[in-house]
């Protein structure tokens, strides 16, 4: 079995309310701001956050349209975890593989994620309930 999988990517973690979660994260946890962006294609600010002595990322997502993915996902089950992401050399060929396999991706092509990425889900229902999401970064170094 190939190992398609490089790292741990993040943590991504579905917010009402951005400004209060990045303080949280910052003041009482430490964690510094990496990243932040809206993502017009996914309906979301995200704002990436980094331990300072680096490591697995938090990525927290705000709904910018009330029938994003992430708003159904806070009106269903409030904030909290919404997915865990691996790095991967090819994510294409990553997807096509679990395709094959059997898996179903939500996307038949990748889109655009954080800072350039190509990005493609698994569907929670065939990772054993959580969402996963598969990142091939525009380069393999991790930004910042």
């Amino acid at each position: 079995m190939p190992n398609d999988l490089l790292e741990l990517d993040h943590v991504g973690i579905a917010v009402a309310d951005l400004t209060a979660a990045v303080a949280f994260h910052t003041e009482v946890l430490g964690l510094r701001v990496e990243l932040t962006e809206t993502n017009d294609e996914q309906h979301v600010t995200e704002v990436m956050l980094t331990p300072a002595e680096g490591g697995t990322r938090i990525q927290l997502l705000e709904p910018t349209d009330p029938a994003s993915a992430i708003a159904q996902f806070l009106q269903r089950s409030g904030p909290g975890l919404h997915h865990i992401a691996y790095r991967v050399a090819d994510v294409v060929a990553t997807a096509a593989r679990l395709q094959a396999e059997g898996r179903r991706v939500l996307y038949p092509h990748p889109r655009h994620g954080t800072a350039g990425s190509l990005i493609n889900f698994v569907h929670p229902r065939d990772t054993g309930g959580v969402l996963l999401e598969l990142v091939q970064p525009r380069s393999l170094d991790r930004p910042g």
